[in-house]
């Protein structure tokens, strides 16, 4: 079901239709990935790294959730207030038939499985972040809307973008700080730069932005936070901002993906890395070895 929050757009009824206003709409995870047409921060970077025909296939070729998604699936049901329901499942060992068919059954309603120590370790989890001075007043229930899909038009190429915001902040005065929750092994600030070209958290931030700069949500000094949680004891959590020249990258590799994207969707062709003969050396290293031997 989706659902139109902001005044002026308008959500097909059901289906596949494309959405063609930009606007704030109300949908569920799985309705939101539908909508392939509109390029999203994960595409862009899929655009980037691999190439046109990876991410084309990908789009056609959609792979069901893995399991290895459940867990944070489940922490930020519990952080956001939203999502799909947590079924605990009091058996450590999944490998009965009884039990497979209880795991499977849960999945097809479209609900969360967990082991019961997992189903400890995500409350405990929700528990530090509510405690957390930050992230617990980022994440107020009482000044904001979990898991927001934003749809708005690239003005230059004529590209349907989308981006789905955990948290979408109350209009307020002052400057508006748009938060999104990553779990992960480490949340020492080191750690997290390297997460920050790894996962392309510098092309999120700039889609985002843009995503609340075109529909007036935020002005352009809006900030974008990660709150970032550990997911072993004590669980700990830090929150930060990705800096100006990780912004700028992020927006110049988002560029040259809807440039992409814009030209493939007009050709309908879809390259690899190149078409063209590619001249390819020795590694380094063996040059360098067999040059002192037989050169």
């Amino acid at each position: 079901m989706t659902t139109v929050v902001q005044a002026g757009a308008q959500a097909p009824a059901a289906g596949p239709e494309p959405i063609t206003e930009p606007g704030i709409y109300e949908m569920d995870n799985e309705t939101y990935h539908s909508h392939r047409y509109a390029l999203s921060s994960s595409g862009a970077r899929r655009l980037i790294e691999a190439s046109p025909a990876h991410f084309r296939y990908e789009q056609d070729h959609p792979q069901p959730p893995k399991q290895v998604f459940d867990f944070g699936n489940a922490a930020h049901k519990l952080v956001l207030g939203t999502g799909p329901d947590l079924v605990r499942i009091d058996a450590d060992e999944w490998r009965t038939k009884a039990v497979k068919e209880e795991v499977a059954a849960v999945r097809a309603e479209g609900g969360v499985p967990l082991r019961p120590a997992e189903w400890e370790q995500v409350h405990e989890m929700a528990d530090v972040l509510r405690a957390h001075p930050v992230a617990s007043l980022l994440f107020d229930p009482e000044h904001g809307t979990a898991e927001q899909s934003l749809f708005w038009r690239d003005a230059p190429t004529g590209v349907m973008r989308r981006a789905r915001l955990d948290w979408l902040p109350n209009p307020r005065a002052g400057r508006l700080i748009i938060p999104d929750y990553k779990t992960c092994r480490s949340a020492h600030p080191d750690a997290l730069q390297r997460a920050i070209e790894d996962y392309g958290y510098h092309q999120q931030d700039d889609t985002y932005r843009s995503a609340c700069h075109a529909l007036g949500i935020a002005d352009d000094d809006a900030a974008f936070v990660f709150v970032c949680q550990e997911k072993t004891a004590p669980y700990v959590i830090t929150v930060i901002e990705v800096n100006a020249t990780a912004r700028r990258i992020g927006a110049a590799r988002n560029r040259r993906a809807l440039e992409i994207f814009a030209h493939c969707t007009a050709t309908g062709y879809w390259p690899g890395y190149s078409d063209d003969v590619v001249p390819v050396a020795l590694p380094g290293w063996a040059e360098t070895r067999d040059s002192l031997e037989y050169l």
